[in-house]
């Protein structure tokens, strides 16, 4: 009996040992926080990287500048029945990018168990950022055309004034001519409908390429960051498709816009250069930068809640809601079900880009 008892005492103390040996090892599989043992090849991934700013640079340069050529290639043409399917698609395209890529990214980063807990840990932070973001988007994007209109009617009255005072007995058969050479042109609520709707695009283009840029830096100083040529060497043909229909997308909002060249020509090539030079900079910062580093979390992970609640925010208001309630596409059956289609694959594309991206 007593023997039995130490063989059981002696039982119990190795189970206590081996408890005591798995137990850390338990614990630090939540967070591991250092840097992993494996031996990275920085000349090869440094390769990758340059790889990958030429290829996204075409990519986005490309995607970015099919709809500006609505002129030469008809089908890209704003009046056109075929840019309703384009843009849906590209706007599939940023809605997926900010459900499907930003948001997880973001709720990762925010719940990481490498970052303290207090306040991180206590409260749903992604989700408030993305719902604050949307908010403030919407506030800004009524301000702002808001006050651009207003901006318009006051020009249109100052005119009007100066006409006014300047009419005269020497103007009166020029203001009559005018009105029988030109009596086919738009009422003045046509105009100024138009003027509106202008207006308006230009607002939604400018607030989309910010909502694109932010995202586009984060997503090129993870790239430049990493040291590992395996996790790069997928996510160079993801990002550069992910940077075409994204181009797509901020393409056709800005022919809509009808912007002069040189605001044409600005605004898209500090698109296609935005996710390379994130990929600089962290190719600059990649020798003391730390994806796992508590303020690296902390710092992408708001700045990606704030890029999702921008582009949720456009896609479904500002590019979808506006064309889909569009009057010449509910009278055409064929065309609302080809924009349905367009959007499912838009969406359904990039989608799958997420498996490596």
């Amino acid at each position: 009996m007593a023997h039995f008892q130490l063989c059981s005492l002696k039982v119990l103390q190795i189970f206590s040992l081996l408890l005591l040996l798995i137990y850390p090892a338990t614990v630090s599989c939540e967070c591991t926080c250092v840097d992993d043992d494996v031996r990275q090849d920085k000349a090869e991934a440094l390769r990758y990287k340059l790889g990958a700013i030429a290829s996204i640079l075409v990519a986005g340069a490309i995607g970015v500048s099919l709809p500006l050529l609505g002129s030469r290639i008809p089908a890209l043409s704003p009046e056109n029945d075929q840019f309703f399917m384009i843009k849906a698609f590209a706007a599939g395209v940023i809605l997926a990018t900010g459900f499907v890529h930003i948001l997880p990214d973001a709720f990762e980063s925010l719940t990481s168990p490498c970052i303290r807990s207090r306040p991180w840990g206590k409260f749903p932070f992604s989700g408030f950022i993305v719902m604050m973001s949307a908010i403030g988007t919407l506030m800004i994007d009524a301000f702002a055309t808001g006050y651009y209109k207003r901006q318009h009617l006051s020009n249109e009255k100052q005119v009007d004034a100066d006409d006014e005072e300047h009419a005269g007995h020497l103007h009166v058969h020029t203001h009559a001519t005018h009105g029988h050479a030109h009596g086919s042109a738009d009422s003045p609520s046509d105009q100024e409908l138009l003027s509106s709707q202008l207006i308006r695009q230009r607002i939604i283009s400018q607030v989309l390429e910010v909502g694109i840029v932010v995202h586009s830096v984060v997503i090129g100083i993870s790239l430049g960051a990493s040291q590992s040529a395996g996790t790069i060497r997928p996510l160079v043909a993801a990002l550069s498709f992910h940077q075409f229909f994204e181009g797509m997308g901020l393409g056709g909002c800005i022919s809509q816009a009808q912007f002069k060249s040189m605001s044409v020509a600005i605004m898209g090539t500090f698109f296609s250069l935005t996710t390379p030079m994130g990929i600089a900079i962290g190719i600059g910062i990649s020798s003391f930068y730390k994806d796992n580093d508590q303020t690296a979390l902390i710092v992408e992970g708001v700045f990606n809640s704030a890029s999702a609640g921008i582009l949720v925010y456009m896609a479904l208001v500002d590019l979808l809601a506006a064309d889909f309630m569009n009057p010449r596409l509910q009278s055409n059956a064929r065309l609302q079900l080809g924009v349905y289609v367009s959007l499912l694959l838009g969406t359904a594309c990039m989608s799958v880009l997420a498996k490596w991206a």
